[in-house]
């Protein structure tokens, strides 16, 4: 008979003990843990491979329309453009091109059309020495002047170079310097750094805020 009472009052217990817990988590007597703050997501534009610009030969393999290229939809044949210029021996763009920006170096004395362009022939680039270059192979006229970075770009220490290190694998992709670089203006703009690896630090109470305010 003992046992049995123990037992009995051991479930009484027990019950008593679970409905006062269960009325401090309904009343949340407790109160509940803090939310989690949100971590910072890494910007899209970092995880985006796609270069800044596209190149002519980007544009051909595409089989992209290529009318922009085509010179002498506008210009005649066999006979150099004029170009003018002003008082301060600034070229003078032609409103036909006016989406044209001249920036090639800290001066103007490379804001010259013939500089890279043929004149006879404006369907093709020369190089300082001469060479004719066509459009697709643009990244040799570069290299006409800018020995130093063409040969980094070569061994794939400059600009972006995609495939295999080992060619017994399989080929490497260089994109062109017009991927990245505008000819007319070539300083590449500044840009905000990747972040580092993720360490789940949470956001500022600010940040956190801000990033939900449509």
């Amino acid at each position: 008979m003992n046992g049995r009472l123990k037992a009995t009052l051991v479930l009484r217990g027990l019950i008593v003990l679970f409905v006062g817990l269960a009325a401090v988590f309904l009343l949340d007597l407790w109160g509940r843990p803090a939310p989690l703050r949100l971590i910072p997501l890494v910007d899209p534009a970092f995880l985006d491979t796609a270069t800044a610009r596209r190149s002519y030969a980007d544009l051909v393999r595409a089989k992209e329309d290529l009318s922009d290229f085509d010179c002498y939809a506008c210009h005649e044949k066999n006979k150099p453009p004029v170009l003018r210029y002003d008082e301060h021996q600034n070229l003078l763009i032609p409103r036909e091109h006016s989406d044209i920006v001249m920036g090639h170096g800290q001066h103007g004395r490379n804001n010259n059309c013939f500089n890279c362009h043929n004149e006879t022939n404006l369907e093709l680039l020369q190089t300082r020495d001469g060479r004719q270059v066509k459009f697709a192979d643009s990244s040799q006229l570069c290299g006409s002047c800018h020995g130093p970075t063409f040969e980094d770009w070569e061994v794939g220490a400059h600009g972006r170079i995609s495939g295999y290190w080992n060619r017994s694998r399989g080929p490497i992709k260089r994109q062109d310097c017009v991927n990245c670089h505008n000819p007319h203006a070539p300083p590449f703009p500044s840009r905000h750094p990747a972040p580092g690896p993720h360490l789940l630090h949470e956001l500022a109470e600010s940040s956190a805020r801000a990033e939900t305010v449509p």
